[in-house]
């Protein structure tokens, strides 16, 4: 016990352990299996890193990207840590120093890609080793209801059949009750305990608004943020390219990043991206896993995403450090349409895409809820709760509400009379009194209830119509072209006179208008700290482009900042702050003391 909380402070630079982190390293050094369960930021990678440490022979970590795997590894270095990385962009000498390191012995922590572990005969050499412990990170990756799934994550069954005695410890951020327990029965740890600490991620603000101007909103937003770095995350190539050419346009460092690329421009994206050489880059989720930068303050989603799961893995990746970070989700029914699209066109089982609707549904249900958005997806995930978060906008902005019986009667009512024939677009059409071809071809001009709601507003009408399938008022049959349907509260509504309650249309940015200041991430300090603060970041600045590691790789922002409000006299009042251990006191302690006497 006192090993651990040592070389936690010593090594790492931390005086306390985070949730959860505690009891899953005494499990993992008990020679147990376990699955963990936490958010992104929240410290999964100490969870095994520190085990790997005080445990003798190697640990084996499984990472599913190159980047990421460089990130952690680079880190491990400047804590003092024996760790490196096996993968093909290695050139052979340092491969042969790599060995070498292995066979003596002093290797404390191995990274591989999955792919490497099911390469011919690699199992085979690692059988002669002296493996400690087994990780494997964004297990989600191994599940096909996971919102990644890759191949190549079910061959690592191999590693528990081959190391039964090494404990094997498998992390993700997300994963829902079936994604976890097809994890352990994917990789044979079927009695692993479960460790999950809160899916709440308090310091993320987050809002959702209707896809409506998104250039100009997001322009907006990022005036607002200038200077702070930041994702917007698009489903399509073209918008990502789109989106960075509007930003560059009007002076804002940014830059795109999509699969469509050559290997060596994304790579240099994410690098002068983790370096804060750019500030805002516009990507495809295959800007994913590898980012490890943790002082991203926002994240956008210029499209909604497909599930729950992506959505919260992609604004994970905001506020890693703990401090404030914004999340803002864009949605339409065209996105909802396309992804809906994607789903129909995939070569994949029925039973799959039966689950991927049933997932798609739920982020539509996010993305239009007038209620809590952290209690959606909290519950979501199995973690209930049900008071306000006061971080979502609308538990910071709640709603008002209309007595919404009359809209309901009409929606209804056509309906019934077009024999449930018909999608949004043309109930809405209907209702309006529309002249549009489709609908005159249709003869949905000689309904009844055709211009019944003309005195509501087109746009009005969709938030309306979304609310009531939300509400299960009426449905959408998306096996029927998503015609909307009948449900069993249809008729009480409609004959009985049962009320309905609709949140009031809200334009587009009005959110905007009542949010509360933007996030500010320097705290108290004064005038004499912020010039600390500043003068501390060009010097790591510096130190970083002459190791040619991220900023982060030597310090985080927190840790400065803690710095530049303590301003410490000596190295043994630098080891107080958090994030500074032996290793980094020795090496950068007389640097940061003279910035502060200076």
């Amino acid at each position: 016990m006192s090993n651990i909380h040592e070389t936690l402070k010593d090594v790492f630079g931390y005086s306390q352990f985070r949730k959860n982190q505690e009891s899953v390293i005494n499990d993992l050094l008990a020679g147990n299996d376990s699955l963990v369960i936490m958010p992104t930021g929240g410290g999964k990678s100490i969870c095994y890193q520190l085990p790997a440490i005080v445990s003798n022979g190697i640990a084996l970590i499984v990472s599913p990207l190159i980047a990421l795997m460089n990130d952690q590894v680079s880190s491990l270095q400047q804590l003092g840590v024996k760790a490196y990385a096996l993968h093909s962009n290695i050139p052979r000498e340092e491969k042969n120093s790599i060995h070498k390191s292995i066979q003596d012995g002093t290797l404390k922590l191995l990274y591989v890609s999955p792919e490497k572990i099911v390469s011919d005969g690699f199992v085979n050499y690692l059988q002669n080793l002296d493996i400690s412990l087994i990780a494997i990170d964004e297990a989600h990756c191994v599940s096909v209801w996971g919102n990644d799934f890759r191949p190549d994550y079910v061959a690592l069954k191999v590693l528990k059949t081959t190391f039964p005695k090494a404990p094997l410890i498998a992390l993700t951020a997300t994963a829902d009750a079936a994604t976890q327990s097809d994890i352990k029965k994917q990789l044979g740890i079927a009695s692993a305990e479960t460790y999950i600490s809160s899916f709440e991620r308090e310091n993320i603000s987050v809002e959702a608004r209707p896809g409506q101007k998104r250039i100009q909103q997001i322009i907006n937003w990022v005036t607002q943020r200038k200077g702070k770095a930041g994702i917007v995350y698009c489903l399509s190539r073209k918008n990502t390219e789109t989106v960075s050419k509007k930003l560059r346009d009007l002076g804002y460092n940014s830059a795109y990043y999509h699969a469509g690329m050559e290997g060596i421009e994304r790579q240099l994206v994410q690098k002068r991206f983790s370096e804060d050489d750019i500030d805002i880059v516009c990507a495809t989720i295959a800007f994913g896993m590898g980012i490890d930068k943790p002082n991203i303050r926002w994240v956008i989603h210029y499209s909604m995403p497909k599930n729950l799961e992506a959505y919260y893995q992609e604004i994970g990746r905001a506020g890693r450090d703990g401090d404030p970070a914004e999340a803002l989700l864009f949605f339409s029914w065209g996105d909802f349409l396309n992804l809906q699209k994607f789903i129909e066109e995939s070569p994949s089982a029925d039973s799959f895409k039966e689950v991927q609707r049933a997932k798609l549904d739920r982020m539509w249900t996010y993305a239009n809820s007038s209620n809590c958005r952290t209690n959606i997806v909290l519950n979501y995930f199995g973690e209930y709760k049900n008071e306000a978060c006061d971080h979502c906008d609308n538990c910071l902005h709640p709603p008002k509400y209309i007595d919404g019986t009359q809209y309901a009667q009409m929606a209804i009512s056509a309906i019934i009379r077009t024999h449930e024939t018909l999608n949004i677009t043309l109930l809405v059409d209907l209702l309006r009194g529309s002249a549009r071809q489709e609908v005159i071809s249709k003869g949905l001009d000689k309904v009844k209830t055709f211009g019944a709601g003309r005195m509501v507003p087109y746009v009005h009408w969709m938030q309306y119509i979304t609310q009531m399938i939300n509400q299960g008022i009426i449905q959408l049959d998306f096996s029927d072209r998503s015609r909307l349907k009948l449900t069993p509260l249809s008729m009480a509504i409609l004959k009985e006179g049962k009320k309905v309650q609709l949140s009031e249309y809200e334009k587009v940015g009005d959110k905007a208008k009542k949010k509360v200041a933007v996030t500010n991430v320097e705290y108290d300090l004064s005038d004499m700290d912020k010039l600390v603060y500043k003068r501390l970041r060009l010097w790591r600045t510096e130190l970083a482009k002459s190791k040619s590691v991220p900023s982060f790789v030597i310090m985080h922002d927190k840790t400065l900042k803690q710095i530049a409000a303590a301003k410490p006299k000596d190295l043994a009042e630098l080891l107080t702050v958090d994030g500074i251990g032996q290793k980094k006191s020795q090496d950068y302690g007389k640097d940061i003391l003279d910035i502060i006497n200076n």
